[in-house]
């Protein structure tokens, strides 16, 4: 029998849409997931009937970050990030849900990203006992610095005019599909070998900490993952209750 598929897609007047469609863990990036996705958006890169990619989900989470049961490995999550940041087509994140984590990074890899207001955003690493260290290489380029860094410090909450305001996401707007909709437009009307290198050029800086940064922070991720802490944190969440630490 074979598997159902984690990832969807299809294409429409040059779009091609990927779709996360793992319910049973909130679209988390687990190592499936994360093998499927990066196969497919290198299949996008290679039809010369796609113009742009979109990234959107099912349901009501765009992603859970990573999956606690079946996490990826560090080098394959750095593989994914670099599939889309060096892509040589836009990608478009299409945001109706909750980002958490782990899918911060995949939001902050896109070219561009549009938020709903049912949309919400935690960097919630710190709470389990990890840190946001892989996803930190598409991120700090990227986002408000003082923002991130009481994101990344608290794990709290907030919304999709907060994410557009400190640069995580593009536009926030109360459907996702209109703040698109222009977007998908002028997208379509571009030459396909002159957005390819327009795209080189806002992605130096990321494809730059990608080249830089890598290895030491997947060593620091799988150590972090490793520890007694962590152990705990994940555990607790699994449980649904509060980790030791918390006073």
């Amino acid at each position: 029998m074979t598997a159902t598929p984690l990832v969807r897609h299809d294409r429409t007047r040059g779009v091609t849409t990927l779709t996360l469609d793992s319910p049973a863990n909130r679209n988390a990036l687990s190592s499936a997931l994360v093998g499927d996705l990066t196969g497919l958006l290198r299949r996008a890169g290679k039809d010369g009937d796609t113009r742009a990619v979109v990234l959107t989900h099912t349901g009501t989470t765009f992603c859970a970050g990573a999956d606690l049961r079946d996490p990826p490995d560090p080098d394959a999550l750095v593989g994914l990030l670099r599939t889309v940041v060096a892509l040589d087509k836009p990608v478009v994140a299409r945001i109706d849900g909750h980002v958490r984590a782990g899918g911060l990074g995949l939001v902050g890899a896109c070219d561009i990203a549009a938020a709903s207001a049912r949309a919400s955003f935690a960097f919630t690493e710190v709470r389990i006992g990890v840190a946001p260290a892989v996803i930190s290489m598409p991120l700090l380029p990227r986002v408000d610095p003082r923002a991130v860094a009481r994101y990344y410090l608290t794990g709290e909450r907030f919304d999709a005019a907060e994410a557009a305001r400190v640069g995580l996401v593009t536009v926030a707007a109360d459907t996702v599909d209109s703040a698109l909709e222009p977007v998908l437009d002028g997208l379509r009307r571009s030459a396909p070998d002159a957005l390819a290198e327009t795209k080189k050029l806002l992605t130096v800086k990321v494809l730059q900490a990608l080249d830089r940064d890598a290895e030491a922070l997947t060593a620091l991720s799988a150590r972090l993952f490793a520890s007694d802490q962590a152990r705990e944190g994940m555990t607790a969440f699994l449980e649904r209750r509060d980790p030791a630490w918390v006073l």
